[in-house]
């Protein structure tokens, strides 16, 4: 077995004898671009392509389908050497330019669903659904500059260098949702992302509003509670509180698609963890504009490459992110890239507590597989309620007590717990799990422990 230093499950440092459960990484970079006909929610686009087109940046891919599909456009200048039903499959010249057809519309709206223009900080919910019903009277565009998940930092990051973009964005969607007020909702913590909106907003019209420390302050429903002071059911849609919620790239993205007519092509993204020559620090990087299409494993050799071993690859922040590979592309909705930490071997069997902020049951399953541990039983976050086949939290971050569902897990047979739960529900589960001989895991505990973040158990 391989002694090394981590954290163990009480967030402290100490050396441990466990076996890691590692994966080598892989050698060499590729030209080509996969660009796959669904990114997002919504009806996979339809190829418009053949193989042996030469193409230029900016140039359409793929058409837009019914029920909220959006076009498709290529990151970069070259050819195409494959059309699938899944993809389109093009081969980089080796020279690029920055430069890119621009698009064709006049109109603002009409502008921003030729850009191809999705939600960049979740699911992808294409923008100009969001905006096709303007308000009758009144109504409330709010920017979710929460940067909500841990590691994440590409948004903070382009509001520092460029806090009038996103001003202008918001502007823009203001005027086409006919809006009379906008927010920013911003973690408190971000003091010169703060500083820098300040100093260059002069529209008495937009607010900036400081939210608390704590997941999951970005979920849209906890942005309207925080900057509106509404409630929302978990059935409801913001526009039942007179609002919008864009991401904070999503207004950076529309303003470049309005002014500048550019489809979206490029995005925003973290790498970090596992990287090499980061074993003490610099293992965050934040990438701006990275051309859609492109490798997992070429990002990771943006930032100087892989170590030699790491646990997995989560494409998307510690809570919420899925595992991906190496030969994966980056596409709309890729927000971060992490090599996590190795596995190290986990107890005999192990209960799973699910919250509806967090990893979903089958994250969880494959987090226990990764950690080779039966999984004996399976309960949610009593907030964790199921709406169309998904499960939504009657109120995000505000969690009562899991001490039945902790009982329950041990009276199943548990030996230890994984959790993906909130900031407070965290809180609640160590206020009863260890008192119980059960000791706690976290979703997140391999990204957080690749970068040295102090885990998320117990939180003052």
């Amino acid at each position: 077995m391989d002694v090394y230093t981590s954290t163990n499950l009480n967030g402290d440092n100490k050396s441990v004898n466990k076996k890691r459960i590692c994966v080598r990484k892989c050698e060499g970079m590729s030209d080509i671009f996969e660009f796959p006909l669904k990114q997002h929610i919504g009806n996979k686009a339809a190829a418009c392509v053949v193989k042996g087109d030469v193409i230029h940046r900016g140039q359409l891919l793929a058409l837009q389908g019914e029920s909220l599909g959006c076009n498709i456009f290529s990151s970069v200048s070259g050819t195409v050497v494959k059309v699938t039903e899944e993809a389109v499959y093009v081969e980089a010249d080796d020279k690029q330019s920055k430069d890119y057809i621009p698009l064709k519309s006049e109109i603002a709206l009409e502008l921003i669903k030729e850009a191809g223009l999705v939600g960049l900080g979740g699911a992808g919910f294409p923008t100009y659904a969001k905006f096709s019903k303007p308000f009758e009277s009144g109504g409330n565009v709010i920017i979710n500059a929460a940067e909500c998940e841990p590691i994440l930092s590409h948004n903070i990051k382009r509001i520092e260098e460029n806090p009038k973009q996103l001003l202008r964005g918001l502007e823009i969607a203001m005027k086409i949702s006919n809006a009379n007020h906008g927010y920013i909702a911003i973690k408190d913590y971000h003091r010169k992302a703060i500083a820098a909106l300040e100093n260059v907003n002069t529209n008495p019209k937009i607010s900036i509003t400081t939210l608390e420390n704590v997941y999951p302050m970005g979920e849209e429903r906890a942005v309207i509670r925080e900057v509106l002071g509404k409630i929302l059911p978990v059935t409801s849609l913001p526009l039942e509180a007179d609002a919008i919620v864009i991401n904070a790239e999503t207004a950076c993205r529309m303003q470049e698609a309005v002014e500048l007519k550019k489809p979206l092509i490029d995005k925003d993204m973290t790498v970090a963890g596992k990287l090499t020559g980061c074993e003490k620090e610099n293992k965050v990087h934040v990438i701006l504009d990275v051309p859609l299409g492109k490798r997992v494993s070429d990002v990771f050799e943006m930032v100087g490459g892989l170590a030699k071993e790491y646990g997995e690859i989560i494409m998307g922040g510690p809570f919420t992110g899925k595992r991906v590979s190496l030969e994966d592309p980056i596409i709309k909705t890729t927000g971060g890239l992490i090599a996590t930490e190795c596995f190290m071997k986990g107890p005999e069997k192990i209960g799973l507590l699910v919250c509806a902020c967090g990893a979903n049951k089958e994250r969880m399953e494959q987090l226990a597989e990764s950690l080779e541990s039966e999984v004996v039983g399976v309960e949610y976050c009593k907030q964790a309620m199921e709406v169309k086949g998904t499960r939504k939290c009657e109120n995000p971050g505000k969690c009562p007590g899991q001490v039945a569902k902790v009982l329950a897990l041990k009276k199943a047979g548990a030996q230890a717990l994984i959790i993906s739960n909130c900031t407070d529900c965290s809180n609640t589960v160590m206020s009863c799990a260890p008192q119980l001989g059960l000791p706690v895991y976290h979703c997140t505990d391999q990204a957080l422990r690749a970068v040295n973040h102090k885990l998320i158990r117990k939180i003052k």
